[in-house]
């Protein structure tokens, strides 16, 4: 069983910077391939960023491509998601995720997911 619990949300406005955290516990994390996804009002859950175990290969979304950062610390047992030129269409609740480990390379599909967290609301004010 793996626990995650996503921090750092909050309302910011247009052009601003948020830094997000996911604390897991309960397997191996630094084997886990993580990502993290959002989902805003009527929309599906949609891929944002995922990065690799040992944090050596990373991929993005095109739409946060440039103003989003993937990273992770293993000895801490955390992935970050650090947002930077904020939108109004950046906003959503965004939660992280384990990939099933049968998947060795990041796939931006929901579906291959395992384990999420509760998610953390992101608001960006026009």
């Amino acid at each position: 069983q793996v626990q995650l619990v996503e921090s750092g949300g909050g309302l910011v406005q247009t052009g601003g910077s948020l830094r997000l955290s996911c604390a897991a516990s309960g397997r191996t994390f630094s084997r886990s391939i993580m990502g993290w996804f959002r989902q805003a009002p009527g929309k599906e859950r949609e891929f944002v960023a995922g990065i690799s175990g040992n944090g050596g290969r990373t991929e993005y979304a095109d739409s946060v491509k440039g103003r989003f950062t993937i990273s992770r610390d293993n000895a801490k047992n955390t992935v970050y998601l650090q947002l930077n030129s904020l939108k109004p269409e950046d906003t959503a609740v965004y939660y992280c995720a384990t990939q099933n480990p049968l998947y060795v390379i990041i796939i931006n599909s929901p579906r291959v997911y395992e384990y999420w967290g509760q998610g953390t609301q992101v608001t960006v004010s026009s």
